[in-house]
């Protein structure tokens, strides 16, 4: 049955007496009269679909503006309202969980007409390469300009929870209603949201402990991604109802009546497993439907603490408890307040039966996640709720700024929070009592690094459950762990190993890139102010800080000081800035074009490759320069005219010898030209890093001529030397700026000038 505003009144009032029921109503009036005249692709007016959403917030016992908010949850971007006009009509608290949902739904994991996005991306590419004629679509670059947008729309997701978590609960409701009413839509389309509620929304909902909305998220994706499997699955859990129903009555009647003659006031309830829980036990097991036994549980919810205990014993007395199938999440809380005594059974026919046993007060929890704790805050019992839940969850809203901060390239980003929140977990306690929840397998380090950056960097030792253990030590679930410190501790390369957090991972990797940062940066300094004067630059113009940063700006380095990191590193040419600087000259003196000139006083002598005048032309092995490098013609005896980059050490040598040889050079390649260059890669050694730079190469369409690599095992690092072709200094800057998103990256530069040469053997043709 359809809701309605006064069905939605009558369930408030039932939770929450105290209910401002007239604001409730202005904001379902307010948003009827900016939705009137909208329908949605089912055909049904769109105010029916603001109205489901508050039901089903209803339903999870929101407070009061939470329920206005999802009233008005679409009026921002559908109706044309802006956040002032409804902070003037409600206040500024609805009016930021509106605005809040309405930033996540521009953007909600969905890019507009992809395809024309692709195609106008590929159209670019091809002008700027200088080909006509049709384009296929590379499907691997539409699924990195996914990834992109489809990263940015998480952080956007993350960084709303972080501030208000309302936001995500109404986002959860407006979610699982456009589940509901996903007929509208083509299949392909269906598929896409299905696949996104499956692997983001539902463990969002996992995450803050709303489990009824998590489950019929997950089954309602499971509809439409596995239409087959769930038909095939429906149909056999509906075959077996009866008999199961009959079974799980005998269970409670049962119960009962042992709870009765221990005094025991408890509610016993049976609770279904639901269609895709059943599908993947049968899929990761490899059972059949026929071998799964425990497709029913009873849920015990008594009046007390002491009473679940006595309960936990009464349900081992009247059936035999299954070994290692008990856990106490009462007194080891889990992180998103959730809090049961589980246990499995041989029941009534000898077959497993889960038991669950809480308080009615954590059977709240349990059921509404931290949707529970407005509800108590606006009835004036913040003593008995607030002051807890807001301790427990600024751990979350801790890591979800973490994240924010930890990851910039899109994939590593996504890759980070599927692993740090949608994986299995192991929950730790600090001393004081507090939870933190870590991906299995976490290790002290990743605790540290949880608890506070300084602690993580200073890491000594770690104590688990009272004694020392290693660094390395993989945690249980119950583990107290407390961190031994010391002020001349740092972060050692091994620990990347083991860490299993994105967050710690993006710590210590960062620990040793500032190591490296400060000893290029006053490289890159040195370097640039040495070429400066050893080509005829005046001393101030190199120091000049102004005009660096507008060079730095137009190679995309925020900073001089970046620009200079990046010198020293090699990935910006040396003299590529030396000529940006001589062209900031030239304008300095009134348009005399000083640059190009050569001693004897020629001009600059433009050319193509193959020769000019009669004159073989050749590029120098020993700096390998490429077209828009700062090039320097030598013309050598008998060998034609060798091109050499601007900062290579033999033309230093040339200019004191023969300078009359040497000419400057306006190197104009021909279209689909491409040289042989190279790079080499100095990185943390794991596995799958080979493939990851090949992959790069691979998307940016460039041929690899050889790769040879080498380890260090003591200090866990790698070289790689990689020879490929280029066209020009842009496309090898361009795959530069790719490989330093690698968070493995220590250093990198080009062969040639700008930075000695690792001892690694060269390519053998």
């Amino acid at each position: 049955m359809a809701a309605t505003l006064e069905s939605i009144l009558t369930k408030v009032r039932r939770y929450n007496p105290q209910a401002d029921t007239d604001l409730l109503r202005r904001a379902h009036a307010y948003a009827a009269e900016k939705h009137a005249g909208q329908t949605r692709r089912t055909g049904e007016p769109y105010i029916q679909h603001p109205v489901e959403v508050v039901d089903i917030l209803a339903g999870l016992e929101m407070d009061t503006p939470g329920l206005a908010a999802g009233f008005l949850h679409d009026v921002i971007e559908d109706c044309g309202v802006s956040r002032e006009q409804l902070a003037h009509e409600f206040g500024d608290e609805i009016a930021g969980l509106v605005d809040g949902v309405t930033k996540l739904k521009l953007a909600d994991f969905e890019r507009r007409d992809p395809e024309a996005a692709h195609a106008a991306q590929s159209a670019r590419e091809a002008a700027a390469a200088g080909k006509d004629g049709e384009l296929k679509p590379d499907p691997r670059r539409k699924k990195r300009i996914e990834t992109h947008h489809s990263a940015d729309n998480l952080r956007k997701i993350l960084l709303a929870m972080a501030r208000d978590l309302r936001v995500m609960v109404i986002k959860l409701g407006d979610r699982l209603h456009n589940m509901r009413t996903l007929n509208g839509l083509p299949e392909e389309r269906r598929k896409k949201v299905a696949a996104e509620t499956m692997q983001i929304f539902a463990p969002l909902a996992h995450r803050l402990g709303i489990w009824q909305v998590k489950w019929l998220l997950e089954d309602l994706a499971f509809k439409y991604l596995f239409p087959d499997e769930y038909q095939v699955v429906t149909e056999r859990v509906s075959r077996t109802r009866r008999e199961r129903e009959k079974d799980i009555r005998d269970a409670i009647t049962r119960l009962k009546a042992c709870f009765e003659e221990a005094g025991i006031e408890a509610e016993i309830q049976g609770r279904p497993k639901h269609l895709w829980s059943i599908y993947n036990k049968m899929r990761k097991q490899e059972l059949d439907f026929d071998d799964i036994y425990d497709l029913i549980a009873l849920r015990v919810i008594t009046n007390t603490v002491g009473d679940c205990y006595n309960a936990l014993g009464i349900v081992h007395e009247v059936w035999l408890p299954i070994p290692g199938k008990f856990d106490d999440y009462i007194a080891k809380r889990k992180s998103n307040l959730y809090q049961s005594l589980h246990t499995k059974v041989y029941g009534p026919r000898g077959e497993p039966l889960e038991v669950q046993i809480r308080t009615w007060d954590m059977h709240r929890v349990a059921e509404f996640g931290i949707a529970a704790h407005w509800a108590y805050k606006e009835q004036g019992e913040q003593a008995r709720a607030g002051a807890d839940f807001d301790r427990k969850m600024a751990f979350l809203r801790q890591q979800l700024f973490d994240w924010q901060q930890d990851n910039q390239g899109s994939t590593e980003f996504i890759r980070s929070v599927v692993s740090d929140l949608f994986t299995d977990q192991v929950f730790v306690f600090t001393p004081k009592g507090d939870v933190i929840d870590l991906p299995a397998g976490a290790t002290p380090v990743d605790f540290a690094y949880r608890i506070h950056t300084d602690m993580g960097e200073h890491t000594a030792a770690a104590k688990v459950n009272g004694r020392i253990v290693p660094l390395s030590y993989t945690f249980k679930n119950g583990d107290i762990c407390s961190i031994v410190t010391r002020p001349a501790a740092n972060p050692s390369l091994d620990w990347l190993s083991f860490v299993k957090t994105s967050h710690a991972r993006s710590k210590i990797k960062a620990h040793f890139r500032k190591l490296r940062y400060a000893e290029n940066l006053a490289r890159g300094r040195e370097l640039l102010h040495e070429e400066a004067v050893r080509v005829g630059l005046p001393h101030d113009l190199a120091r000049d800080t102004k005009r660096l940063l507008n060079i730095a700006q137009a190679l995309n380095k925020a900073s001089v000081e970046d620009l200079y990191a990046a010198i020293g590193f090699g990935d910006v040419a040396l003299g590529v800035v030396i000529n940006r600087l001589r062209a900031e000259r030239a304008e300095q003196d009134e348009g005399e074009i000083k640059i190009g000139r050569k001693p004897s006083g020629q001009g600059k002598l433009s050319i193509a490759p193959g020769g000019v005048d009669d004159v073989a032309i050749a590029r120098a092995k020993c700096c390998l320069p490429l077209p828009g490098d700062g090039v320097v013609g030598y013309v050598s005896r008998g060998k034609g005219m060798l091109l050499h980059r601007e900062g290579c050490s033999n033309v230093s040598n040339f200019r004191e010898r023969e300078p009359e040889r040497l000419v400057e050079i306006d190197w104009q390649a021909g279209d689909g030209a491409r040289f042989e260059t190279g790079i080499v890669i100095e990185t943390v050694d794991r596995v799958g890093l080979l493939r990851d730079v090949t992959e790069i190469f691979s998307e940016n369409r460039t041929n690899i001529l050889g790769i040879h690599t080498r380890s260090n095992k003591q200090a866990g690092t790698a070289l790689l030397r990689i020879d490929f072709e280029s066209p020009s200094v842009e496309h090898i800057n361009m795959l530069l700026l790719k490989l330093h998103a690698l968070d493995d990256l220590l250093a990198m530069h080009r062969l040639g000038v700008g930075a000695e040469e690792p001892t690694l053997p060269s390519r053998t043709p």
